[in-house]
């Protein structure tokens, strides 16, 4: 994901591939902070030279474009942080109540057992 990330932040030199893979990770936690499942593991490998070399596993496209939308806001100093903000916010919010993007989604089930709890004295 680092090398998709990299292309939409226009950047092409190694020498920032930490600091946008810390983004990477910090977005990938803030959208687990929200109660979003992200299918794959988000893991990072540091090599020896403090060189990046496996950012990620995250496979959803969703959450990907989600993840890079969130380093993009916080990369450097946009002059359009305010709008890529609120992208972000809102891809957040779009997976916050999408079904399959939050472990919350069969809550109704598991509590409607289909039995009558009331009380039958009488």
């Amino acid at each position: 994901m680092l090398k998709e990330a990299k292309k939409a932040l226009r950047v092409t030199h190694p020498i920032y591939d930490t600091e946008i893979a810390n983004l990477l990770m910090a977005g990938a936690s803030d959208l687990e902070l929200a109660g979003v499942v992200l299918p794959g593991v988000v893991s990072f490998t540091i090599g020896t030279d403090d060189a990046v070399t496996d950012v990620s596993t995250l496979t959803d496209p969703l959450c990907q474009r989600a993840v890079i939308t969130y380093a993009a806001a916080r990369f450097g100093n946009p002059p359009n942080y305010a709008q890529i903000k609120a992208s972000y916010d809102e891809q957040k919010a779009q997976l916050m109540h999408a079904s399959g993007y939050t472990q919350y989604g069969d809550a109704t089930e598991e509590t409607d057992s289909g039995e009558d709890d009331s009380d039958d004295e009488g």
